[in-house]
């Protein structure tokens, strides 16, 4: 509703940083022409410099969901999706007749527990997941390697967590695909930017079946300013004073009797008595939060808000409702 307090979506501001719009804005008068040769090494050189990778391992993306929509051309026979997480790897999957595995994790949603089918030769995974925040080690990630399998790893918020803790984007493995999206970080929902970064023979594999000129010329200009040392910088310091007013935020909705997930990533996932009245309340005094019965492994006790400064808001009116 207009005006409402949106805690329901994780893009981090309002609108872009003003030297990022004054650059996609400078590229507004090449739109008459096909995105260059020349913008696409460019953007390409940009990402694999930032992880430290060959640009031959790197496909730049129309945002983190087209890597999720190319997953089917990967060819499984079985994916395992380690869940509560993102729901579209398992649309896309299941759009293209592939079979599914949900791997629910129980709370706290450790990857630890998980139990994976053998037979399972894709898995995908979030880190931090999504909605439960839970970041998993780098060593439980790699530890689900198997001979004949793909790992995909869904780091859309990895460049949100404190020193882009256990990331495996630096990590050249002919077995492992990480997908990255520049949407929450930078306020480009409605540019859809992102990239893929893993082995040529696969990266080549999920591409098979793409379009011509898949990534425009405003997209291309937003990878390769955002993979800019400067400001790979400024998304670290955002990073880290994110990191504190989620501390706040825990803080608070613990005060108030919410029972919180431990997670690192710029939103919170809790349970409250009665979430459903909860949500509804909140929502007649105009804050937005996150139902999350609809992921695969959660049911209607869950609510996910993100973080934001007005988190005082959101706690304050949890606590009259729960009054």
């Amino acid at each position: 509703m207009p005006g409402a307090l949106d805690f329901a979506v994780n893009v981090r501001s309002e609108r872009p940083p003003s030297w990022l719009t004054a650059r996609l804005a400078s590229r507004l008068g090449d739109l008459g022409h096909y995105p260059s040769a020349v913008d696409v090494e460019r953007a390409t050189r940009a990402v694999a410099r930032r992880h430290g990778r060959e640009p031959g391992e790197v496909v730049l993306l129309a945002g983190g969901a087209e890597g999720f929509a190319m997953l089917p051309q990967l060819r499984p026979r079985l994916a395992a999706l380690i869940a509560p997480s993102f729901t579209e790897p398992e649309v896309a999957l299941a759009d293209a007749g592939v079979p599914i595995h949900h791997v629910v994790l129980d709370p706290p949603f450790r990857l630890a527990d998980a139990v994976v089918p053998e037979e399972a030769d894709l898995v995908v995974v979030g880190n931090p997941t999504n909605p439960t925040a839970v970041l998993h080690a780098r060593e439980e990630l790699l530890a689900m390697r198997r001979p004949g399998r793909t790992i995909v790893v869904d780091e859309a918020f990895a460049d949100a967590v404190p020193d882009e803790a256990e990331t495996l984007t630096g990590h050249s493995l002919p077995d492992v695909v990480v997908l990255r999206s520049l949407t929450k970080t930078w306020s480009l929902a409605g540019l859809r930017a992102g990239y893929a970064l893993g082995s040529p023979e696969t990266l080549a594999r999920l591409t098979a079946a793409r379009a011509h000129w898949p990534v425009g010329t405003l997209q291309l200009e937003a990878i390769a300013s955002c993979c800019t040392p400067e400001a790979v910088e400024e998304a670290a310091a955002g990073a880290r004073k994110l990191a504190l007013l989620r501390a706040e935020l825990v803080a608070g909705l613990i005060a108030v009797g919410a029972d919180v997930v431990d997670g690192c990533a710029p939103y919170v996932l809790f349970t409250v008595p009665d979430a459903a009245l909860v949500r509804k309340r909140l929502d007649a005094k105009g804050i937005a939060v996150r139902r999350c019965d609809t992921f695969v492994g959660l049911d209607g006790q869950y609510l996910r808000v993100a973080v934001r400064a007005e988190w005082t808001q959101v706690v304050e009116a949890i606590a009259e409702v729960v009054r």
